[in-house]
């Protein structure tokens, strides 16, 4: 199929959707941070559009969402009882743990981090639900807004319990949960451990037999860790609001449609059900022409071309010895590098690098001097990527990212190197690997070949179905029954159970039968022995 028709097929179905009879509905979105949110923008902006009504929930502390940034949608401001420079200490508490402190600590310290971490995150979610859930005149407003659907990413969650307030149809978009936490139990999406390696435990689907042992046994230790700081609290928060025993998980699985924010040209192939969407690469879009200064520096690059490094909008800046090691790094190479750093800078700064608060990362990805794309692996920024078919060095840093990378370099279109291990040299030659050895190039752009050979574009695709469920009310035909089904009947163990039982007793009569015989058999022979002795 060209580009061209599948442009065009894309075109008719959107059309044939809007033929259909999609009026301008009304969209409640769930409040969200970081790339969550950057990520959510391009399908709100493509809703109103379409002529959409969206309206936004905002909390009074913020790390990125400011209602005076976006006019196009409404803003609903509540108020939550922390200060934003609590959230921000404690997202530097997290940054250092995940970035410096992890690589020293062994399992069970991790565990233990991890949990006090959760703890700290889950007092500040319940306190956005207080915002939300106990302020009369932010439910009065919801209540009165005659929504037609809720669209939330679960980061933080509670959009299920005023979806069914509202009693509206919910939407989730996410990238995943904690170990598929969520997908497996709540959305009851298939999970086999022989071949669906965890979220973030750094495998690929192809395992040996140690490996999906550890698997097997990842999914359960975490499991058990999602529980402890996360299904315990909300249960109980659930069950004081509803005054009555209330499973958060339960209330979680009434979601309509699940729009996963990955693609098989990213992830590795695995079950999944009608009401799971894997849409990856929502944001991802055409390059468009470089500021004047910005593309003169780039054209100085000549034959070499660029490098474009990012660690995200979360780091601003490093420490003072890690940004000198990079950038002694960065000057072993023959590219151009534009480096997004906000921080002091580097003593070991070369010529061929320039910093930058802020870049236009995905019109450099797609610009056509572009070599290799240096970044902390987010799925936003590696999406950009196998968009533009660039080939990628990752240093990860925190959270999905370390399993981010791993999923590239399984697919050959990266290097890893780790942030508190590697020398200069290492990054040089990293970089200088994706970019000599050919077959990075030629896996990056087979990847973006798979990303762009689609019916339609992800981004109509995941307005299709909010569309589509805003039209049918609900997408509830697509909701699997062992929604309906106790985890004994789901694994069928009731079934085994009885079967056992059958066979059991089956064996017994058996066996008293045979005994039965045995005993009438040899009180038949006993006289005929006491003659023949006579």
């Amino acid at each position: 199929m060209t580009p061209g028709l599948r442009v065009l097929l894309g075109a008719l179905l959107l059309l044939s959707a809007a033929a259909a009879g999609v009026e301008g509905g009304r969209i409640l979105v769930w409040y969200t941070e970081g790339s969550h949110w950057i990520n959510m923008k391009p399908v709100l902006e493509t809703l109103v559009d379409r002529g959409h009504h969206v309206t936004v929930l905002v909390p009074s502390a913020s790390l990125f969402m400011n209602a005076s940034d976006e006019s196009r949608f409404h803003y609903e401001p509540f108020n939550v009882t922390f200060e934003l420079d609590a959230m921000k200490t404690f997202m530097e508490e997290f940054l250092a743990f995940s970035i410096y402190e992890m690589d020293h600590m062994n399992v069970f310290q991790i565990y233990m981090k991890f949990l006090a971490l959760m703890k700290v995150d889950m007092e500040y979610t319940l306190q956005y639900l207080d915002g939300v859930l106990k302020s009369d005149v932010i439910m009065g407003k919801l209540k009165e807004g005659n929504y037609d659907l809720l669209l939330s990413d679960p980061i933080y969650p509670g959009s299920d319990l005023v979806a069914e307030i509202l009693d509206v149809p919910l939407i989730y978009s996410l990238r995943f949960s904690i170990v598929h936490n969520m997908e497996r139990h709540c959305g009851q999406m298939p999970a086999p451990p022989s071949f669906v390696p965890g979220a973030m435990s750094k495998l690929t689907d192809k395992m040996d037999f140690f490996e999906r042992m550890w698997n097997f046994g990842f999914y359960a230790i975490n499991d058990m860790v999602v529980n402890l700081a996360l299904w315990k609290e909300l249960d109980r928060y659930y069950t004081e609001f509803k005054g009555k025993p209330t499973s958060a998980c339960e209330s979680a699985s009434r979601a309509d449609i699940w729009l996963m924010r990955t693609y098989w040209d990213f992830d590795y192939p695995r079950p999944f059900l009608p009401n799971f969407k894997f849409v990856g690469g929502i944001h991802c879009r055409p390059a468009k022409a470089l500021p004047e200064d910005m593309e003169e520096f780039v054209q100085s690059s000549g034959e070499d071309g660029i490098v474009v490094f990012t660690l995200g909008s979360f780091i601003q800046n490093i420490t003072t010895e890690k940004a000198n090691m990079i950038a002694a790094g960065l000057a072993r190479i023959p590219q151009k590098v534009l480096w997004r750093y906000s921080g002091e800078k580097p003593a070991t700064l070369a010529p061929n690098t320039r910093l930058y608060d802020w870049i236009p990362q995905n019109d450099l990805l797609g610009h056509p001097k572009t070599r290799a794309f240096v970044t902390h692996g987010g799925t936003n920024g590696i999406y950009e990527a196998i968009y533009h078919g660039v080939p990628m060095v990752g240093i990860p840093l925190f959270a999905d990212q370390p399993d981010n990378m791993v999923h590239m370099k399984a697919k050959g279109a990266a290097v890893v190197v780790a942030l508190n291990f590697m020398t200069s040299e290492d990054l040089s030659n990293a970089i200088g690997t994706v970019i000599n050895d050919k077959s990075y190039k030629e896996n990056a752009m087979r990847l973006s070949r798979i990303h762009h050979d689609r019916p339609m574009s992800p981004l109509d695709e995941a307005v299709f179905w909010i569309e589509f469920t805003m039209r049918h009310k609900g997408a509830k035909h697509l909701r699997v029954q062992a929604h309906e089904l106790t985890w004994y009947q789901y694994h069928s163990l009731d079934v085994v159970g009885f079967l056992l039982v059958v066979v059991l007793l089956v064996a017994l009569l058996f066996v008293k039968t045979c005994k039965f015989c045995v005993r009438r058999c040899c009180r038949r022979k006993k006289p005929i022995k006491k003659r023949k002795a006579e």
